[in-house]
């Protein structure tokens, strides 16, 4: 791993995470190229910057759970030639139900370019620290629809409030929303704006990994 990225749980204190693409649960349906391990890397600033966010949420009485951080270039690649793929309609309920494959690069909700790439890009929920329930959103993780956008109708006062404090957490912790998913924010000052990186998130083999990660 690049000198510059880090597991995020390494420096956070107390994040939880469930790394969607290194799994089966996600709109692709199998596991991402890339993500050979379920962790959550990052560079050191965005680490600096969810620490921060973690003692805010924590005075409100919510944790972080990240679904992504850094995304290999390759991992990018992936989705646009499983994009190209036949429609199997295996993932399509759940996470595109109104549009076509091609139509999530034409709408903005997959990039050729991610900012992923660029490791200061986050996709994280909160959690209640009491009760370990996820918060209500209005929306799953990954779903691809106008449901999912900042100021989306029909969802409900809760779930609408939930997004604003997310939102105004991050933003005050140095991040910028993103407009067409609640989940997904970007360090402002990122140290790496113009470079996509492409090494593989995996285990370092100088250690010996003893535990599974904290998921939901």
């Amino acid at each position: 791993m690049n000198n510059d990225f880090v597991f995020v749980d390494e420096l956070v204190s107390g994040i939880r995470w469930d790394a969607k693409y290194a799994t089966w649960d996600n709109f692709t349906g199998k596991p991402v190229d890339g993500y050979l391990a379920n962790r959550i890397a990052g560079t050191r600033a965005l680490c600096a910057a969810l620490e921060e966010a973690r003692g805010e949420a924590a005075a409100l009485g919510f944790g972080l759970l990240l679904w992504d951080g850094y995304r290999p270039q390759r991992a990018v690649d992936c989705f646009l030639r499983w994009a190209q793929q036949p429609e199997d309609g295996r993932t399509k309920l759940r996470h595109y139900p109104n549009i076509d494959k091609a139509e999530m690069f034409e709408q903005g909700y997959v990039a050729a370019k991610s900012g992923h790439s660029r490791g200061s890009t986050v996709d994280l929920t909160f959690y209640d620290l009491t009760t370990g329930e996820l918060a209500r959103m209005g929306s799953d993780y990954d779903l691809m629809d106008a449901v999912s956008h900042h100021g989306a109708r029909g969802i409900s006062q809760v779930e609408a409030r939930n997004r604003r404090c997310l939102r105004s957490l991050m933003e005050t912790c140095g991040f910028r929303a993103y407009e067409c998913e609640w989940w997904h924010y970007t360090l402002i000052d990122e140290p790496y704006p113009g470079t996509y990186f492409d090494f593989p998130i995996r285990y370092d083999d100088r250690r010996q990994v003893t535990r599974a990660p904290f998921g939901i």
